[in-house]
């Protein structure tokens, strides 16, 4: 109890509560804290522990029963949550030869990260793509999408989402296909060739926040950052990091989460950072540590992490290694509040609107 309150009398404030009041001055500091107090704490899920459980979920339950056949990477601080991170979802998806997810759209912005299996597919507005490790496939907010498995081995996906910025506004919503799978209407590869080559149709204009290219295969995004590495020296912080971005107007390629692949050469030790972002990370290639907030954890390819707010860490690489990572980044940044500290630095804030 503040000070403030401890000497306001209890008779006035039984009085204001009895007609649905309350006094700010008591609750100050929880509502406006002198910097982010984030509730998630740092965690590594060891993908090669898991798989088994993974595997077995294939078991016991059906695609179609399930609806979707998904474990949840639950922070140990926010048990009962669903979430990774405060403002996050994960999700390990698995999906087994010939089957097929049903058809679904809801309000949530998801993406899908390859970590195991080769050739199953996600269909997204009509058109279909096949999914190898370390793509990365985008599912805008009410666009029909399901998947479907014709490769003899099972396929596993790490799931994001931003459900719990969308639980926070309460504007959740969720429909079903009638049919088990959407109509595809559209060759593999079209909304490849019409807007991520480079060119852009003339007449044609997207109107979605999302980026009209749904799958950004690893080999073309990690040649990019292969690229950036010959060409420049690595950022202290982040190594080479680059950002998938939506062609129609450069930014981010989902409307809610951002999205980088980033190389970090063999004996890098970053410079400590931190950022209000809730940044999850998936280990594609290499090993090393991360260390945040005096907690140290050994990561490896497949792995996963988490990375609170507002939490100082740094990375070190062993050998060569690329990391994916998503975060909320995408909607601080429109709605003005995101800021980052490098080392010692002071925070830097955004411009003024």
């Amino acid at each position: 109890m503040s000070d403030a309150l401890s000497k306001t009398p209890q008779s006035y404030i039984d009085a204001v509560e009895a007609q649905a009041l309350a006094p700010l001055w008591g609750r100050l500091r929880g509502l406006v804290p002198t910097e982010p107090k984030p509730q998630a704490e740092a965690h590594l899920w060891d993908f090669d522990a898991l798989k088994p459980h993974i595997l077995e979920a294939g078991r016991l339950v059906t695609a179609k029963e399930a609806e979707r056949r998904v474990l949840i990477l639950e922070n140990p601080a926010l048990k009962g949550t669903s979430r990774i991170a405060d403002s996050v979802f994960a999700g390990f998806q698995i999906i087994l030869p010939g089957e097929v997810a049903p058809s679904h759209r809801h309000s949530q912005a998801a993406l899908r990260f390859v970590l195991d299996g080769s050739g199953a597919y996600t269909a997204v507005g009509g058109e279909k793509t096949t999914m190898e490790f370390g793509d990365f496939i985008v599912t805008p907010p009410w666009r029909w999408h399901d998947h479907g498995n014709p490769s003899d081995a099972p396929m596993i996906w790490l799931d994001g989402l931003d459900i719990p910025m969308v639980r926070m506004f309460n504007a959740g919503f969720e429909e079903d296909m009638e049919t088990e799978a959407q109509e595809i209407v559209k060759e593999e590869g079209d909304s490849l060739a019409r807007y991520g080559s480079g060119l852009m149709p003339v007449d044609q204009k997207w109107e979605r926040l999302s980026s009209p290219v749904f799958n950004y295969s690893y080999e073309k995004s990690r040649a990019a950052v292969e690229q950036a590495a010959r060409t420049g020296k690595p950022d202290p912080c982040h190594g080479w990091r680059l950002r998938y971005t939506n062609p129609v107007d450069g930014g981010w390629a989902m409307p809610t989460l951002a999205t980088y692949l980033r190389k970090l050469p063999a004996g890098f030790v970053s410079t400590p950072y931190r950022s209000t972002e809730s940044t999850v990370f998936v280990v594609t290639e290499g090993r090393g540590h991360v260390e945040v907030a005096g907690k140290r954890m050994a990561f490896k390819k497949k792995d996963i992490f988490v990375v609170p707010a507002w939490t100082s860490f740094t990375l070190e690489a062993e050998p060569d290694t690329f990391l994916f990572n998503y975060s909320d980044r995408a909607a601080q940044e429109k709605l003005g509040f995101f800021m980052e500290a490098r080392g010692n630095e002071a925070p830097s804030f955004p411009p003024s609107h």
